[in-house]
């Protein structure tokens, strides 16, 4: 008991009438102050529902490891070309994103095309240089990871991101945060907004 309730205390004791008083100033005096540790933390929520949601991308696009590529195949069943992949992941976990890599290149925030910036669950847009339009797609998954269908591969793969550019390997040019909640990296588009999630039914 610290000083201040040692005084409330032998108040108490001296005073019987004013024991209700006296256990109250007590109790005040023996808890503990608030720190800012203490305080709710905004978005701590939204931030924790956001991890989980990530991490959910990932296993549900590893699930699909193997499956065959197809153009313009957008199910595990019949296979996958890029687009077809991510929005197959997306549309599990009721997230809505366009059709086409170079409509998902337009989605959610632009983050800066550094892998330590990359959370899983980010898109990663590629094409053959600086003045050709997106035409591939895929999921980062951390350390320096993504999944995507791959025509080369003729199958869903996991590749490194900053592996070198060849004849039939395309140029990492971007990258896409449709989850914007749990950190600060992103840079917002105008024309494109944050994926929101789909509506039931």
């Amino acid at each position: 008991m610290n000083l201040r309730a040692a005084s409330a205390h032998s108040l108490c004791v001296s005073k019987p009438l004013a024991l209700v008083a006296c256990s109250i100033a007590i109790a005040l005096s023996s808890a503990r102050p608030l720190t800012a540790q203490d305080a709710p933390k905004p978005f701590e929520a939204f931030s924790n529902s956001a991890q989980a949601l990530r991490d959910s991308i990932v296993q549900t696009a590893k699930a699909q490891l193997g499956k065959r590529y197809r153009l313009g195949g957008v199910s595990p069943e019949k296979g996958f070309d890029c687009s077809g992949l991510v929005q197959y992941v997306m549309a599990a976990l009721r997230l809505d994103v366009p059709r086409t890599a170079k409509q998902q290149a337009k989605a959610g925030l632009a983050i800066t095309r550094d892998t330590s910036r990359l959370l899983p669950g980010d898109l990663l847009t590629f094409a053959w240089n600086k003045k050709s339009p997106i035409s591939h797609v895929g999921i980062y998954i951390g350390d320096g990871k993504y999944i995507h269908a791959s025509s080369v591969a003729g199958q869903v793969i996991i590749s490194p991101v900053n592996r070198p550019v060849a004849p039939l390997i395309k140029a990492w040019r971007g990258a896409r945060r449709l989850l914007s909640l749990d950190d600060d990296s992103t840079t917002a588009s105008p024309a494109a907004p944050v994926v929101q999630h789909a509506k039931k039914g």
